[in-house]
């Protein structure tokens, strides 16, 4: 059944009119008034619904019914990525809100091509709100995922944290399987190099300011692919326990 996200409020027994996006998207679809619908506003849980008009720009729906439906992971995970080339930063996101993600923190590291600032960090950020949007639709999830403004490495580490922060370098010696597997579920920050990894200066200050240093395992990852590899290796050990 498709899936639309619809900024808040949604209420029951009540007809609502659609974003444009989903409007356009269900024109495409050619759905007709009748057709049942499942919607979302983020606030958790979703609403069965039933197509009530459509046009070319617009369309609305009557909300049938609210389903108490959660697929969130039990303990929240914060991204926290260097922003890497092209367009890796899409697919990062999309896959991280698959896997659960609540949070994501681009970082604009020493070693980060990419420099985003004013209008077009303004641009980037709209666009990345985009992708946990569809991605949300597409894998099951009633909540959207939090993402903040870039930050330097530095001022974000200069934040106060109740929660632990865990580092992903080759030099580490204790890997995250063996840290997860001794330690209860929580909330937790992993930290993403872009190309190249954090630098030196930039580890060790991560380090200093209570960043736990963890391995991903023998094999040297690209920046599209420890964070996710760290979110579904942490699925899987803290979901079995």
């Amino acid at each position: 059944m498709p899936r639309f996200y619809c900024p808040p409020p949604l209420a029951t027994r009540q007809t609502s009119a659609l974003p444009a996006p989903v409007a356009h998207h269900l024109h495409v679809l050619r759905m007709q008034p009748g057709a049942a619908l499942t919607l979302f506003d983020g606030r958790g849980g979703q609403y069965a619904a039933t197509l009530a008009e459509i046009g070319k720009k617009h369309a609305s729906a009557h909300i049938d019914a609210f389903q108490d439906v959660e697929v969130e992971l039990p303990y929240a995970v914060t991204l926290a990525q260097g922003l890497p080339e092209g367009s890796k930063m899409d697919w990062i996101i999309e896959k991280a809100v698959e896997l659960g993600v609540a949070a994501i923190q681009p970082l604009a590291a020493a070693r980060s091509v990419v420099k985003l600032s004013g209008e077009r960090a303004e641009k980037r950020h709209a666009h990345w709100e985009g992708v946990i949007v569809a991605a949300s639709e597409q894998s099951g999830r009633n909540r959207l995922a939090q993402l903040s403004p870039v930050s330097e490495v530095s001022r974000f580490m200069a934040q106060p944290v109740s929660q632990p922060r865990i580092l992903f370098s080759p030099r580490a010696r204790e890997s995250l399987a063996a840290w997860a597997g001794r330690t209860a579920p929580q909330a937790l920050t992993i930290l993403v190099g872009p190309e190249g990894g954090f630098s030196v200066e930039e580890e060790e200050a991560a380090i200093r300011a209570g960043a736990l240093a963890l391995s991903l395992g023998p094999r040297i990852l690209r920046t599209e692919t420890a964070g996710l590899a760290a979110l579904a290796s942490l699925g899987a050990l803290w979901q079995a326990m």
